[in-house]
């Protein structure tokens, strides 16, 4: 739904542009359930082709491996995405929940990424699955996807692109930035002006959660709807793109040992970071500490 949003190109431009006929979507397609079943059997038969096959959602491969958690029509739908995929020229993975197995990955579901389960690299179809094409599952994590990162990887895929896939097999066109960059509280984060509850000026990292130094998406490039992320409206980015999402900890809290992030920004070592912040703290302008918005 959030390709919706998707503004320049938008979702009719994108699709006739790039001239996609799109088979089958559970939201803009109104074909009969009859239609539907003939053009499954269509793919299954290799009646019909499938140049890319984009699956949301996580692969629900419990109870016991039987998969009759989640069904279509009876049979396990994971079934149906084992058929599709070993037909299918590309396939992505749209989602955290498909890339990962996000936050259907917990408890009895025994549910997995394509061909991923959190940082683990098999998930459901195998580390060595390769679509028709000789690709492995393009992940597009995201919970939800970006439009822009969606409507960017279909591009280069139809038009012959090739794409540089980073350790998880995502775009990093659009995975090799930190949310932390860009943000536009990055000096309160350097001069170490934390906010203890919402709707402040500081950096929203050392107490209420913010993973934006840590979780890697184009949120702070491209905004959503062209005008904001979390981090712009004052919520801490709880980083939906990443491999473990939605993680072990509640959401905004920083899990800490006396004080200190257990959990510090990409790339920076702790000793580094402990004597660094403390300086800061002690150096920030007096301009950033009397950041208070007033009510």
């Amino acid at each position: 739904m959030s390709m919706l949003n998707a503004e320049s190109p938008n979702i009719i431009e994108i699709i006739e542009g790039l001239n996609i006929d799109i088979l089958w979507h559970p939201s803009f397609s109104f074909a009969p359930p009859a239609e539907h079943r003939r053009l499954l059997a269509a793919l299954i038969d290799r009646k019909a082709g499938l140049d890319i096959l984009c699956i949301e959602g996580a692969v629900i491969r419990g109870p016991d491996n039987t998969g009759l958690f989640e069904t279509f029509e009876g049979k396990p739908k994971k079934d149906l995405v084992r058929q599709l995929a070993d037909r299918a020229g590309i396939v992505i993975a749209v989602g955290t929940c498909a890339s990962f197995g996000g936050v259907t990955g917990a408890g009895e579901t025994d549910a997995v990424g394509l061909q991923f389960f959190k940082k683990e690299a098999g998930g459901f179809l195998g580390s060595g699955f390769r679509s028709g094409k000789g690709l492995p599952v393009i992940n597009l994590p995201g919970c939800p996807i970006h439009p822009t990162v969606l409507a960017g990887t279909l591009t280069a895929l139809i038009t012959g692109v090739p794409l540089d896939l980073n350790t998880y097999n995502a775009p990093s066109e659009y995975y090799s930035m930190l949310v932390h960059q860009g943000c536009t509280r990055n000096e309160y984060h350097e001069y170490r002006i934390e906010e203890t509850d919402f709707g402040q000026k500081g950096c929203l990292f050392f107490h209420l959660g913010c993973k934006g130094p840590m979780a890697h998406a184009p949120c702070n490039k491209f905004l959503w709807n062209s005008r904001n992320c979390k981090t712009r409206s004052g919520v801490p980015c709880n980083g939906c793109t990443e491999p473990d999402f939605p993680g072990d900890d509640p959401f905004f809290y920083t899990p800490n040992i006396v004080g200190l992030p257990i959990n510090l920004p990409d790339g920076v070592n702790r000793p580094h970071y402990l004597a660094y912040k403390s300086m800061a703290a002690a150096s920030a302008p007096e301009r950033l500490k009397h950041r208070k918005t007033e009510v």
